[in-house]
């Protein structure tokens, strides 16, 4: 897992991981009580067309891995992802798989050579892990254009030169993630909401759809993917379901939030779920879509009402 900085903007996935550790006792009574909840509600899943999951960072306040499993199983997702490898046999004791693991965090990526020795060598751990468990997908990330805020000293990266960075440093890891059948899932991620370090990343060199692509397809391998975050394309380029249709050949996972706030997809969001979700299905998209949104009132219930709207 990543050592990233806790700098305002520049919270990674695994500080998120870490506050589990905290929870208080009334979270893990919540955790059984929403269980049981989920068993009086039934399934939220009834058509199965699209392969669901929960990214724990976003409910591991609420739920921790056991608790979260059982609701994924009782709801119908068949995954939990962004979570270590030594809470796989959690997963797998209930049928689940782990849609993408978790390798280096955002901040420091592939753009900057000096981050390549860390960067290859936590992907190269995770696509081992990845592939001895039978799973599919790895994550990975550009990196910060400007990192000159790292406590270990940072740089600035010229974006023409990041992507050629990427492309350089991806071609060194590639070949083993083809040899072990693993993807490297590339993520766009927006740099125009500042409100919250999990909302969005000012500074992340990645910021554009095409910019991303542009790298991926430089690399040359059908390993090497994009994870279109249907939340951060939506802030940063709009046209989602034409995107999806351009790059039927290169998703290799999806992630939902509401726009703005990265909330529920609920009425208070614009990104109309139902017609996105049926547009991964007219490209044939196999994978896995994972809900990834922070919940800002009940947890199982804005979990649920995500689950039945993406059943398509």
């Amino acid at each position: 897992m990543s050592t990233e900085p806790s700098a305002p903007n520049q919270i990674s996935r695994r500080h998120a991981f870490k506050q589990a550790a905290g929870v208080a006792v009334g979270a893990a009574a919540l955790g059984s009580a929403t269980v049981a909840t989920a068993k009086a509600k039934g399934t939220a899943v009834s058509k199965g067309n699209i392969n669901q999951s929960i990214v724990h960072w976003c409910f591991q306040k609420y739920w921790d891995i056991e608790k979260t499993a059982q609701i994924a199983k009782q709801l119908g997702c068949k995954s939990i992802e962004l979570v270590a490898p030594d809470t796989w046999p959690t997963l797998k004791k209930y049928g689940l798989a782990c849609a993408i693991t978790p390798s280096h965090m955002f901040v420091r990526g592939m753009n900057n050579p000096k981050h390549w020795d860390e960067c290859l060598g936590k992907l190269r751990k995770a696509i081992d892990a990845t592939s001895e468990a039978g799973f599919k997908n790895v994550i990975t990330f550009t990196g910060y254009g400007d990192t000159t805020k790292e406590k270990e000293g940072g740089s600035k990266v010229d974006p023409v030169e990041g992507a050629k960075n990427c492309v350089t440093g991806f071609k060194k890891i590639i070949g083993y993630a083809e040899k072990k059948k693993v993807n490297l899932c590339l993520e766009m991620l927006n740099t125009r909401d500042a409100t919250h370090p999990m909302k969005g990343h000012p500074g992340y060199q990645g910021d554009h759809t095409d910019y991303c692509m542009e790298i991926i397809k430089k690399v040359g391998s059908p390993r090497m993917k994009i994870l279109f975050d249907l939340y951060h394309v939506s802030i940063m380029d709009g046209d989602i379901i034409r995107r999806i249709g351009e790059l039927k050949d290169y998703i290799g996972h999806v992630h939902t939030a509401g726009n703005p706030g990265r909330a529920e997809l609920d009425d208070a969001q614009e990104i109309n779920y139902t017609p996105c979700m049926k547009a991964l299905l007219e490209i044939g998209y196999k994978g896995y879509v994972g809900q990834e949104f922070i919940p800002t009132r009940d947890p199982l219930k804005g979990l649920t009402e995500a689950v039945k709207l993406c059943d398509v």
